[in-house]
């Protein structure tokens, strides 16, 4: 059994969803289900003991404030940012959060890192 030692906290259900497809390595990923207060924090707070936290939250308002709460009460937790272009953490392309999670040193499924030096092959060769 591998031992998981990295905590990634999301807003949702699609967002803990579109991880797993991406991820290849074993990461204990929470919900906070769009909201965050102090009892919710301290709800968590037993589980992210002795792990890295990383925070991915949607690029909009509650993703800003739940943020913020690990900004103030869990300040050793990592941020993870999104594009503003896609807006939420689900809806990002499996090739683009493979590369952000790669960044932050976490390991992801083979297929969905987008293989560039094939594309630059390609438009070279058309020259």
């Amino acid at each position: 059994m591998a031992m998981v030692s990295k905590v990634i906290v999301v807003e949702g259900k699609s967002d803990k969803k579109k991880l797993q497809e991406v991820l290849s390595e074993p990461v204990h990923i929470i919900c906070t289900n769009g909201t965050m207060g102090i009892s919710k924090l301290d709800a968590m707070l037993e589980e992210l003991i002795g792990h890295k936290v990383y925070i991915m939250t949607d690029a909009d308002k509650a993703g800003k404030t739940i943020r913020s709460w690990f900004k103030r009460h869990l300040s050793e937790s990592r941020h993870i940012y999104i594009d503003p272009k896609y807006c939420e953490v689900g809806r990002c392309p499996n090739d683009y959060l493979a590369k952000v999670l790669m960044k932050h040193e976490f390991e992801v499924k083979d297929g969905n890192i987008a293989h560039e030096h094939q594309a630059v092959f390609a438009w070279q060769s058309a020259w």
